[in-house]
């Protein structure tokens, strides 16, 4: 053992024999004395363990509870004969081993015993000695070398009841004390040099110690705040809030972390929060004895949190107003989607009132100037119910005075704050006029009820913002509706009006426009009366939507209009109407078309305008239909008596295409029967198929018998045709011949007679059908046609009348030549007649037949409303 710093003194008490039986007495008697000091303080509170008794201590603690202080005597043998429990404790040996052990040779390394065994004769002489002495603990099974230690040791010289000399030894662990000391210089500095405001709290909920921090916060100086409660810092609801939770942590001993508290500091009104970690503090023995308070200023770090929340919530409320304001192009519903965005998540309640001359489709809305113009409130939310008594109902017109904010808000496009009426449950509300393009479609009020927090500079801002993209939005439904609905005056305007007649067929017709959500497409129909009480049916649709197919489908009808009256075959027309169609995107017609599309480069450039069509001509006196199909659904026939069926008519290729020729198919439809031509829109849909709505269409054309409007009727209620995803034509015609007796056909050879021979006839016929007053003008008109077929005409001649709501002649032959009118000049005697023709008939033409031409010329009938010419009258303004 090397040499140590000590102290070995001679006892100088006077009384030395005394004092050294006291000693003695104390170190004989140590556990003794050591019990019966606790017990003094502690009464009968002994722990259970054996080691309770030894270390308890009576409120407020012991130094002792730290420091581990034993003892143990040495007889005048220089050998343990005491040994106390503490000194079992710190050496970890019994006293049945320790006592009659030799302490040098037990605790002193082997080097430094012969040093030992002299300063133990010295004690033994009488001498006190004090001193640090590293020492070894005996080996164990598991520490063959002991572990090594260091303490303090205090020997006192003492005497036995024989007299003899012996020694008392108070034993201190020294890394103990430098551990205590280390960790009261710890706490030290995180108690007074920590930047959160500490607190030690007792068992009665009184501060015992605060730190710099908290002084400083709270004002006075740490000692200041000795004894005080939480409810001399805290409101009195916080206070017992946290008082309750001091109990339970004093308790239960469960932390508390990051609990919330707010209070205000002296001197100030500002609200403060405050972060408080709570745990409890025990003694060294392990009771209780207070609770430790960290507390961090975090009322700026709230702040921060909240403008960021703010922040968050204003973006994610801008992200839902961008993903469902503006999915539907109507007023109405733009402005209903508008407050299910901020109502509640940003107000209590809102409205939104449009200008009524928007809605009325004006171009721009009235009442710019002074903001006072009616307006129609349109859409109202309310989170609360309904708290505005008095208010504009939905859907009520009516507008602001002139000196309200409202009125300035719509007159100087600025939002304005409307002050809250004493006594009702509105708290705050901001009137945002809505601006689009720099003009202002309506206002938008949003509402806070009391409770609630008022609107900021922030809020304000966001308002702006939500009302000036709703505003674009209804001003793009707006414009929409007003394309759509001259589209719509168009696409009707280019229908036929009313229901359209034919001779030979009952004509019923519906088309319905698809939703205000859709554009309007290019679907037409149309009824074309030919000569010859022929019929030409027509039913075409466009692709594509808006203004563009509207204005294409007027234009392709003009040409089937066109077209029919030229009599061509339904293949021709068609195939003339391709070339129509091809030519509509280009400004150089046809043949710039023909030009482009060689070039590809240009050929991108060019509109292509794509189109479907059906075309149909029906005789009524042979009851014949031809049928000519351009890509479109095939005609749907119903015979008396038998299902509905789907004709079989090449499709072909649809219009605007080009290069592809069209057939034509000749079916004799027989008296009765039911012929109906439709459009995708009736027999397609995103929920059905377009085979299942050709089914169901056939399907539903059980009863062709019934009145035609009745039958148009419930296919439109049996088919899904609300769905409003495109338009839709119908037309069906029911097939009614002429009859037999209304019909005159006779042959006349090749010869001059055969001129008054046609008279006869002609004569003849009308006597017969009572219509005597047109005798005269039918003789003449008849005489010049024949005369002509005789002239420049070849092949035999046929003489034709037909009555129905006119009288039509026909005069046929087998000369390809078609006649031409020409103006006859004073000196000529002749070429005349065709003039006189049209002169005295409501109408007349020719057209080319397989077998050569006809020429016919039609007459009023006299019961028709429209007078006759004068034959006279008509031949003498020839000259």
């Amino acid at each position: 053992m090397s040499e140590i710093p000590a102290k070995a003194t001679e006892s100088e008490d006077p009384s030395g024999g005394a004092r050294a039986d006291a000693v003695g007495d104390s170190a004989v008697g140590d556990s003794v004395v050591g019990r019966s000091a606790l017990d003094e303080g502690m009464g009968d509170a002994r722990g259970d363990r054996a080691g309770d008794a030894m270390w308890q201590s009576s409120p407020p603690g012991s130094i002792y509870d730290y420091i581990k202080v034993a003892s143990f005597s040495i007889g005048a043998d220089g050998l343990v004969d005491q040994w106390s429990l503490r000194a079992e404790q710190l050496f970890g040996i019994s006293a049945e081993h320790a006592v009659g052990m030799d302490p040098i040779a037990a605790f002193v390394a082997p080097d430094r015993r012969d040093f030992g065994h002299r300063k133990m004769a010295e004690i033994l002489d009488g001498r006190e000695w004090t001193g640090v002495v590293p020492f070894r603990m005996p080996p164990t099974e598991g520490d063959q070398e002991g572990a090594e230690g260091l303490a303090e040791v205090y020997v006192m010289p003492t005497t036995t009841e024989d007299g003899e000399r012996a020694a008392v030894c108070i034993v201190v662990d020294v890394r103990t004390l430098r551990r205590i000391e280390t960790d009261l210089a710890a706490s030290q500095a995180i108690f007074g040099q920590s930047p959160f405001g500490f607190l030690l709290i007792d068992t009665d909920l009184r501060v015992r110690r605060a730190n710099q921090r908290f002084a400083s916060t709270f004002g006075g100086t740490p000692a200041d705040h000795r004894g005080r409660g939480v409810h001399d810092y805290l409101p009195r609801a916080e206070a017992e809030r946290v008082a309750a939770t001091l109990r339970r942590v004093l308790e239960t001993g469960d932390s508390i972390t990051d609990m919330h508290v707010t209070g205000h500091v002296p001197g100030s009104d500002e609200r403060r929060h405050w972060s408080i970690n709570l745990y409890r503090v025990h003694s060294g023995s392990g009771r209780p004895i207070g609770i430790a308070w960290l507390g961090t200023d975090i009322t700026a770090r709230r702040a921060a949190a909240r403008e960021a929340a703010s922040a968050r919530r204003n973006l994610a409320l801008l992200n839902e107003a961008g993903a469902r304001i503006g999915n539907s192009l109507d007023l109405e519903t733009t402005a209903r989607e508008l407050l299910d965005v901020v109502v509640p998540g940003f107000c209590d309640l809102a409205t939104v009132d449009l200008y009524q001359g928007l809605l009325a489709g004006d171009e721009t809305p009235p009442g710019l100037a002074d903001g006072s113009a009616e307006l129609r409130r349109v859409a109202f939310a309310s989170a609360v119910g309904d708290p505005v008594a008095g208010g504009p109902a939905p859907g009520a017109v009516h507008h602001f005075p002139f000196n309200s904010p409202c009125a300035d808000a719509l007159r100087t496009a600025r939002p304005q704050h409307i002050p809250a009426e004493e006594g009702g449950l509105i708290q705050s509300t901001l009137a945002v006029p809505m601006v689009a393009h720099d003009t202002v479609v309506g206002l938008v009020q949003f509402s806070r009820t009391k409770g609630s927090e008022p609107f900021g500079e922030r809020d304000r801002s966001l308002a702006v913002e939500l009302a000036a993209r709703a505003a674009v939005c209804i001003d793009n439904a707006r414009l929409y509706r007003r394309e759509h609905e001259r589209a719509l005056i168009l696409q009707r305007s280019l229908l036929p009006p009313g229901d359209p007649e034919a001779s030979g067929l009952d004509i019923a017709c519906r088309y319905l426009p698809g939703n205000a959500a859709t554009e309007v497409g290019g679907d037409w129909f149309d009824v074309i009366e030919l000569p010859g009480h022929r019929t030409a049916l027509v039913v075409g649709d466009v692709m594509g939507r808006g203004l563009r197919a509207a204005v294409a489908m007027g234009e392709l009808r003009t040409a089937v209009r066109t077209l029919a009256l030229l009599d061509l075959e339904p293949a021709e027309v068609l195939s003339a109407l391709d070339e129509i169609a091809r030519g509509l995107g280009t400004p150089g017609g046809v043949q710039q078309a023909t030009r482009t599309a060689r070039t590809s480069r240009d050929a991108d450039l060019s509109e292509v305008y794509l189109a479907t069509c059906v075309y149909a001509v029906y005789d009524s006196v042979t009851r014949r239909c031809t049928f000519a199909n351009a890509g479109h659904l095939p005609p749907v026939l119903v015979e008396p008596g038998e299902a509905a069926l789907m004709l079989d008519v090449p499709p072909g290729m649809p219009l605007g295409v080009g290069g592809e020729p069209f057939e034509e198919v000749e079916v004799e439809l027989p008296e009765g029967a039911l012929l109906a031509l439709y459009t995708d829109g009736l027999v397609e849909s995103r929920d059905h198929p377009l085979d299942e709505g050709l089914q169901a269409f056939v399907g539903a054309l059980t009863d062709p018998s019934s009145p035609l409007e009745d039958v148009c009727d419930h296919v439109l209620n049996t088919l899904d045709t609300h769905h409003g995803e495109d338009d839709i034509a119908l037309l069906m015609a029911r097939v009614q011949g002429l009859p037999a007796d209304s019909v005159g056909d006779w042959t006349l050879p090749r010869e001059p007679r055969s001129v008054g021979r046609a008279r006869e006839y002609a004569r003849t016929q009308l006597v017969a059908w009572g219509l005597e007053p047109l005798v005269d003008t039918a003789e003449l008109l008849v005489s010049e046609l024949v005369t002509n077929a005789l002239r420049y005409g070849e092949g035999e001649i046929r003489l034709r009348l037909l009555l129905d709501r006119t009288l039509v002649c026909e005069v046929w032959d087998a000369g390809l030549v078609q006649p031409r009118r020409r103006r006859a000049r004073d000196t000529d005697e002749g070429g005349r007649g065709l003039q006189l023709v049209g002169l005295l008939s409501a109408g007349w033409g020719s057209r080319r037949t397989p077998r050569g031409k006809t020429v016919w010329f039609e007459l009023p009938l006299p019961d028709g409303g429209a007078g006759l010419a004068d034959p006279a009258e008509a031949l003498l303004s020839l000259f």
